[in-house]
């Protein structure tokens, strides 16, 4: 059973950590982002964690009822940083267009805490803003909701699907990597026409092509068909 979250004017430590540090539900999210990053998405675990704050890791659960709670809180936080990097212009296709890109872009930046939190559901203030203005930007639109309900989900899935897919590439060890990469041109593109003609006929428009993500194409492909159903709805 999880522990109960100690109430935030409760919460605050009288003195600071072994590393002069005054803990806050911020500060521990944040050092959790770098232990990721240091360890992978496997590596994050309150010991290590308690480490790299100078703190014994029971102190976590002051702040959250357990790892899987701080596992939402870190989700939030990418959230809310991809909020941060957003403006608003008023035309609806540029601002899905920009939030989509910088959801997708803020998880990029932390692709290990990308691959553990892209597919949670976190029901914490920064993500229900997120959430709130997309719907917002598609009612505004004139969308009835059941299309407007249809697009936030295809849109929403599509940012962090994308996001976790290429998360798992940059979370590889370069060699890794550039394996994969170069499979495009040591392997796809020596497949004979007899065998494979399609393949043999594209290939050095794969070997060009997929390295890259697919993501800024398949957004503009949901924005197209976003405005096809505007348009349908108001004929």
């Amino acid at each position: 059973m999880a522990k109960p979250v100690v109430p935030e004017t409760a919460r605050q430590r009288r003195r600071p950590t072994r590393n002069g540090t005054v803990l806050s539900e911020e500060i521990i999210v944040d050092t959790a982002l770098r232990v990721l990053r240091e360890h992978g998405s496997t590596g994050l675990t309150a010991r290590r964690l308690g480490a790299a704050l100078g703190a014994d890791p029971s102190t976590l659960y002051r702040y959250f009822a357990g790892m899987d709670d701080l596992t939402r809180a870190i989700g939030d936080e990418l959230m809310g940083r991809a909020l941060d990097n957003w403006t608003a212009t008023g035309d609806w296709r540029s601002d899905l267009r920009a939030l989509g890109r910088a959801i997708y872009g803020a998880y990029l930046a932390h692709p290990q805490a990308a691959l553990l939190t892209a597919s949670r559901v976190t029901g914490r203030p920064r993500e229900i803003a997120v959430d709130e203005t997309i719907l917002g930007i598609l009612r505004g639109t004139g969308l009835p909701d059941p299309a407007a309900v249809h697009v936030y989900h295809a849109f929403i899935d599509q940012s962090l699907a994308f996001a976790a897919l290429d998360a798992g590439s940059l979370a590889l060890a370069a060699e890794a990597r550039a394996g994969d990469e170069e499979m495009w041109k040591s392997t796809y593109s020596q497949l004979p026409a007899e065998s494979h003609p399609h393949i043999a006929a594209t290939a050095n428009l794969l070997a060009r092509r997929m390295p890259h993500s697919a993501y800024p194409a398949a957004l503009e492909m949901l924005l197209e068909h976003t405005a096809a159903q505007l348009a349908r709805a108001g004929e």
